[in-house]
């Protein structure tokens, strides 16, 4: 082979592997990956704490019997407007028997003890007429007499209370369950048929319907111990109802619970508000509700994704990496201000313009830039 030749092949060998070796070195020297970076930006920001809860009356009233029976007659259906006073259901006494021939027993004893007194009168008053008894004994007679009487009226009415419902005969006075106050029927929850129990001191009694005044509603709702030391009464809340989605109602905060109640390991603390209800929306009592309490709002604000965030492992304070060349970066201590939990303001630590790092982000270098 011509000297010339082999020289020549052993020189394009060397060269091909001289480019092999700069290229493999130049793919090491320079990263496959690159951070991406983010701007900061110019916003508004606004801290608040959404309560769901439902909306319901400020007052509901139940109606409940003076006597218990059985339910005669239903005269409303529920959601209907009653003003006080109105007829809602009467009531047929069933009496006790063992108490009704009690009272039997006491009308007549009555009876007797005064067919006695009466007897003793008469005689007594023909001996005072006479001169023979002094005043003083006729006027004790006079007494006892008097009082049988009334004895007599009081077991009568009572007898007729446990028989018809009322001393006067008349059942209407209490077997009649009439509305105390103007409003909405909101249930009734019970039946023609159904046994009802009066109130008194060792039984709330049943429920014959339940009243309340529509135009005066509340949101209730309940707010975790986290937020409740930032709210204050007062504050304005802005209502969403599932049921309504197209409309937003105003409120104002007005109660804030003393006291927490533990729900499954959590403490929350109920809170009210005044509904502002629009006459021409109709709202249902028990509408499922969202309440957006604003805590805080800074209008203009240099703000940061609080995803870009890391912590100081020391001294868990807040910084992030700038851009300060390709794939250089700086660390920048901040001070952050008000946060939605998506975005967070940037009171110092970065100008706006400045470019991030994304630090759990990485991006492929491209090839065809060698």
């Amino acid at each position: 082979m011509n000297k010339y030749v082999k020289y020549g092949i052993i020189g394009v060998l060397s060269l091909g592997i001289l480019y092999a070796i700069v290229y493999f070195l130049k793919q090491n020297s320079t990263p496959a990956q690159l951070y991406k970076t983010e701007s900061l930006e110019k916003k508004d920001i606004v801290n608040k704490v959404i309560v769901t809860g439902k909306v319901i009356p400020e007052d509901e009233i139940n109606i409940k019997p003076q006597i218990s029976g059985i339910i005669d007659n239903i005269y409303l259906e529920e959601g209907v407007d009653v003003k006080a006073g109105d007829l809602i259901a009467s009531i047929k006494v069933v009496p006790n028997e063992q108490s009704l021939n009690q009272a039997a027993g006491r009308v007549r004893n009555a009876e007797l003890a005064l067919n006695n007194a009466k007897i003793e009168y008469n005689r007594n008053k023909a001996l005072f007429e006479k001169g023979v008894i002094a005043s003083q004994d006729f006027n004790t007679q006079q007494l006892t007499f008097d009082q049988a009487q009334q004895e007599l009226k009081n077991a009568r009415a009572d007898y007729q209370i446990i028989r018809k419902g009322s001393a006067g005969g008349s059942s209407s006075a209490n077997t009649n369950i009439r509305a105390t106050v103007s409003g909405t029927v909101l249930e009734i929850p019970v039946k023609e048929g159904d046994q009802v129990i009066q109130s008194n001191n060792f039984n709330d009694g049943t429920t014959i319907a339940t009243i309340a005044d529509m135009t005066k509603m509340i949101f209730e709702g309940e707010v975790d111990e986290a937020e409740v030391g930032k709210l204050n009464i007062g504050m304005p809340l802005e209502i969403s109802l599932g049921a309504l989605e197209k409309n937003k109602f105003n409120a104002k905060l007005k109660f804030i619970a003393p006291k927490g109640v533990e729900t499954e390991g959590a403490v929350q603390f109920k809170i009210e508000g005044d509904l502002v209800v629009n006459d021409s929306i109709y709202v249902r009592a028990g509408y499922s509700a969202n309440a957006s309490i604003v805590l805080e709002e800074k209008k203009d604000v240099l703000t940061l994704k609080e995803a870009l965030l890391q912590f100081d492992k020391e001294t868990e304070k807040p910084f992030v990496e700038i851009e300060i060349g390709e794939n250089e970066f700086e660390r920048k201590d901040l001070e952050l201000g008000v946060s939605d939990g998506i975005d967070v303001e940037v009171v110092s630590g970065l100008e706006e313009g400045a470019k991030v790092k994304v630090w759990n982000k990485l991006e492929k270098k491209d090839d065809s830039e060698d």
